[in-house]
């Protein structure tokens, strides 16, 4: 059967994205889809609490632990010193909500380029692992996250080309979407998670920075969108080259052969 669209245009891969967007929204509606979903929605979480700890180091504090509950919910301990200022405060508490956004991004940009479809699998499956070695500690995320980064693993070493690309756009957009799943949290200044009230990241902000919880939200969202839109504009460009022009044919006489130019040309 013939194809549809080209092998390799932009036709081609906005069909892979929406497929991608498609299995995402309406797998849960399927029977035991929210069991499939579920490892996924963990690893949502891991992004996110990821960012936290991650901004955490990068600001020169200490990333104690992080906690992943049944519901998908999470938290990431971190030590601060006493010198540590309002900016500080509010960047780590900014980096969780950013993250999945920022590695949503990435997975969609390295979809763009075969090169870096397997490595960037087995980058992140890597990532997972040290992860968990050293900072998970809850039994949902000990049991969810090896999981889940084994099969990111198999997919990089078995995978055909196809899958392997789909399976960047998937995580892709599962990151950049994880964002809807939290916006109702975003424009929330406290929040219940594990069994305990506290400052949601916006709330933490607020408190450190002073602006209100919503105007940080908004803030947020709107530097997620313009990410995920700048990666999806990158990947969605038609990157086929362009045919080479034919060649000229030798025109050149041979040497034996007397050749008379007009001087009027």
């Amino acid at each position: 059967m013939m194809s549809m669209v080209e092998p390799g245009s932009q036709a081609e891969q906005v069909g892979r994205l929406v497929l991608a967007v498609v299995v995402i929204l309406f797998l849960p509606a399927l029977p035991f889809g929210n069991y499939l979903i579920y490892p996924f929605s963990i690893l949502t979480t891991w992004f996110h609490e990821m960012g936290h700890g991650m901004t955490a180091i990068v600001m020169g504090q200490d990333f104690e632990r992080l906690l992943i509950f049944a519901d998908g919910s999470g938290v990431a301990e971190s030590t601060l010193d006493s010198e540590a200022g309002a900016l500080t405060r509010a960047a780590i508490a900014a980096g969780g909500p950013l993250a999945p956004s920022v590695a949503g991004s990435l997975l969609i940009l390295a979809s763009a380029n075969d090169k870096y479809w397997r490595p960037t699998l087995v980058g992140l499956a890597a990532v997972i692992a040290a992860s968990t070695l050293f900072y998970v500690r809850s039994g949902v995320g000990l049991a969810m996250l090896p999981l889940v980064g084994a099969l990111i693993g198999l997919v990089a070493w078995r995978a055909s080309d196809g899958f392997v690309r789909f399976t960047l756009q998937f995580l892709g957009v599962l990151a950049a979407m994880s964002m809807l799943r939290d916006f109702d949290y975003l424009f929330t200044e406290q929040a219940v998670i594990g069994g305990q009230s506290m400052l949601s990241d916006t709330g933490a902000i607020e408190a450190a920075l002073f602006l209100p919880h919503w105007f940080w939200a908004a803030m947020i969202i709107i530097a997620s969108t313009l990410m995920i839109g700048a990666s999806l504009k990158y990947a969605l460009r038609d990157q086929r080259r362009p045919p080479k022009p034919p060649r000229k044919p030798n025109l050149r006489k041979p040497d034996n052969v007397l050749q008379f130019r007009d001087r009027n040309h």
